[in-house]
């Protein structure tokens, strides 16, 4: 097998604040000297994993990752008719296998709140059928889990998302999956302002004899970039989290590809409508050491065809890194929308034959 996929991406977005920082403002970072907007791999991660076309790729091979998976034990339970008592107790021992659970405070109104884990803890499909399972089981005889019942971390599992991205269990590291996807944060090919939009809001029923001023006053701030987005999968990992099942690692690495190219993240999408595919792909695969094409950007691009003279870039810095290392992949697959070479799909049955 082929062990390692490279995908550089060049997606341009309109106006937007797909990924903000602690301030609202849009994530930037500083790059050859020049700021740039960026958006982060957690955003990204995000988005794809969460998006319908991920999930219905995937369909019953995608986890889910929470703090509450304790309250939804509860529930389940109080459904099946065990007491309040003993459903908190049951649920309680049931979410602490997979993490630390919060200590119950007096004053905190939320009479569940000690069901939560105090980190984020990513569920497998086979994980949660083992939850509810063990929920039957323990409504059917009335008395609670043992020790024996309480093994419910499964090493081996079929969730997509924890094959690709990992996951880590700080209270039984044997259970943690090393991710098979590496994910840069994307950075826009070319230096940003990052500008203010001054907006109002009318009140629909000020008739203007008393007040003609707005309903409402305020800020947000935008930037607009063509962003460079690099993935790396290690095929061979993907398919050992997986439990050897060569044909998902395939459709998961499908899936990726085609949200990776189509998906945008949620943040102020009702405001800009900033939906974007990517413009241009380029896909590689073989066992060579991976590495990113950031460096095409290094100097940002300043060009009225910012596409083109982006693609160029790539393209060179593919064609010297060859020539300085040798041959950094075995094959490749192009889809560009500035030359109409190639399709999404001949670049998914590329990197998954």
């Amino acid at each position: 097998m082929t062990r390692f996929v490279q995908l550089h991406l060049l997606t341009s977005y309109p106006p937007a604040n797909l990924n903000r920082d602690d301030l609202g403002r849009p994530k930037t970072a500083i790059m050859g000297g020049a700021q740039r907007l960026r958006i982060s791999s957690q955003s990204l991660k995000r988005a794809w994993r969460t998006s319908d076309l991920f999930q219905q790729a995937l369909d019953g091979h995608v986890g889910i990752r929470t703090k509450e998976m304790g309250r939804q034990v509860y529930k389940i339970l109080i459904d099946s008719g065990v007491t309040e008592k003993n459903a908190k107790a049951w649920a309680g021992d049931i979410a602490g296998v997979f993490g630390k659970i919060k200590k119950e405070d007096k004053k905190n109104d939320d009479l569940l709140h000690m069901l939560d884990i105090e980190q984020l803890a990513h569920f497998s499909p086979e994980e949660r059928e083992a939850i509810n399972k063990l929920c039957k089981v323990l409504a059917g005889r009335d008395s609670g889990p043992d020790k024996d019942e309480l093994a419910l971390l499964k090493k081996q599992h079929s969730a997509a998302d924890i094959a690709l991205f990992g996951r880590m269990l700080a209270s039984n590291p044997y259970f943690n999956t090393d991710a098979a996807a590496q994910v840069a944060h994307a950075i826009s090919v070319h230096k940003v302002t990052v500008e203010d939009d001054f907006f109002t809001a009318v009140d629909d029923l000020n008739t203007g004899e008393e007040d003609v001023g707005a309903g409402h006053m305020g800020e947000t701030e935008f930037a607009a970039g063509l962003f460079y987005q690099y993935i790396c999968v290690d095929r061979e990992l993907l398919k050992k989290n997986l439990g050897g099942d060569g044909l998902l690692a395939n459709k998961t690495l499908a899936a990726l590809t085609e949200t990776a190219a189509t998906v945008a993240p949620s943040g102020k999408q009702n405001s800009f409508a900033s939906r974007a595919r990517a413009s241009y792909i380029l896909a590689e695969k073989g066992n060579q050491q991976p590495r990113s094409l950031s460096v095409a950007f290094l100097k940002p691009v300043n060009s009225a065809d910012m596409l083109a003279e982006s693609i160029t870039a790539l393209e060179k810095s593919v064609s010297t890194m060859d020539k300085a290392y040798g041959e950094c992949a075995d094959r490749r697959y192009v889809m560009s929308l500035a030359s109409g070479e190639g399709s999404l799909n001949e670049i998914i049955d590329g990197i998954t034959e």
